[in-house]
């Protein structure tokens, strides 16, 4: 069974044409479209903690992933709405030691400014169904620290989320995509059940569950190229 599991970043009103990242924004309307389309269809949109079950194999059905990187306050904002009318669940990844701030690891590459959700609002994200999800303490590029770093980076993580939110964390998000197979190993000791990356493609039974690939939504993804990639399997073919 092959699961599209999507990978959104943020959902508002995108930049001006020429600003860098600018298809990262999904606008709110044209998520409405997708989720709405996806629920008439008959599918099940669900977080990684409600995913998991069908992509070990355990239960069949119409389903697919819902995941949201950096934890940005639009998404807070105009996507929960629309999970909750639907009920829907998904996968916000968050960095601790960076809730209430901006994306200030884009500060220096001309991307502009954008909040993330303060404790308060993940609280509530989580309160609704939602997951809370671990993207590192920070926005890091893991390669780049020494193992003891990167280990921190991954098991504070956790440790941090689930001291705000009182709920266990299971679900984590390599920044950047950015990973080896040491860190996939070191995910797993820090008691993740799961991680996905920025590789293309649908899930899969056989996928290594601390690797999983997903189906990247962006700005200029038109409501029939998202059927494309989600319901024809054309990511996978990508992927192969």
């Amino acid at each position: 069974m092959a699961i599209p599991i999507l990978m959104y970043h943020q959902v508002g009103v995108p930049a001006a044409r020429g600003t860098r990242f600018r298809s990262l924004t999904v606008h709110p309307d044209r998520f409405l479209s997708q989720m709405r389309w996806m629920s008439r269809l008959g599918y099940q949109g669900l977080s990684m903690r409600d995913l998991m079950p069908y992509v070990l194999g355990k239960k069949s059905g119409k389903v697919f992933g819902i995941t949201f990187d950096d934890g940005f306050r639009n998404v807070f904002e105009h996507a929960l709405p629309v999970l909750n009318e639907l009920n829907f669940t998904a996968t916000n990844y968050f960095l601790p030691h960076q809730l209430g701030t901006s994306n200030v690891w884009d500060a220096n590459q001309g991307v502009p400014k954008s909040d993330l959700m303060t404790v308060a609002e993940m609280r509530q994200w989580s309160a609704t169904g939602q997951e809370v999800g671990s993207h590192a303490l920070e926005h890091v590029h893991l390669p780049q620290l020494s193992d003891d770093e990167a280990m921190r980076q991954i098991r504070d993580s956790r440790l941090a989320l689930e001291d705000l939110i009182g709920q266990a964390v299971s679900a984590f998000c390599y920044p950047y995509g950015d990973h080896q197979a040491k860190h996939r190993l070191m995910v797993q000791e820090a008691g993740y059940t799961n991680a996905t990356t920025t590789q293309r493609g649908l899930a899969l039974t056989s996928d290594d569950m601390f690797g999983l690939p997903r189906v990247g939504i962006w700005r200029s993804t038109h409501l029939l190229k998202f059927f494309q990639k989600v319901l024809t399997g054309y990511e996978q073919r990508r992927r192969r």
